[in-house]
């Protein structure tokens, strides 16, 4: 894949001006694994690019356990770890990559479905029921 190719479409960055953080798994870290693919999500605070970088070895009981298996990361040291993945960094959420092992190129992925926070909220017109709620 050609630099010109992972050039961002016009509207396609500068969702997340002050975001610096992202998401990054262990296994990069402690294992020293490339990154293999990534996705842009929502970002869940200020300071979150909303970027999730994985290896591709992560299986379901390790990504379940995100407060332990996924390290945040400044994107500065994400790119001193990998240059490949500055340009990418660019874009907005929604926004997928995947690298084959035997490829050094990124692909850019359509068909994946970027999961979203599970959120555990009810929602209530009840005046009398949300006063309950929140006195407990």
């Amino acid at each position: 894949m050609s630099n010109d190719d992972n050039k961002p479409y016009q509207g396609e960055t500068n969702q997340t001006k002050n975001g610096f953080l992202t998401l990054m798994s262990r296994l990069v870290i402690d294992e020293k694994l490339p990154v293999r693919f990534m996705y842009k999500t929502v970002p869940e605070h200020l300071n979150d690019t909303g970027w999730r970088l994985f290896t591709g070895y992560e299986d379901d009981e390790f990504l379940a356990n995100e407060q332990v298996n996924m390290i945040p990361m400044p994107t500065e040291k994400v790119v001193k770890i990998d240059p490949s993945l500055e340009p990418l960094l660019e874009y907005n959420a929604g926004t997928v990559w995947e690298r084959a092992p035997e490829s050094e190129g990124w692909e850019r992925v359509y068909d994946y479905k970027i999961p979203s926070a599970n959120v555990d909220v009810e929602i209530t017109n009840d005046v009398d029921q949300f006063g309950n709620e929140t006195t407990h």
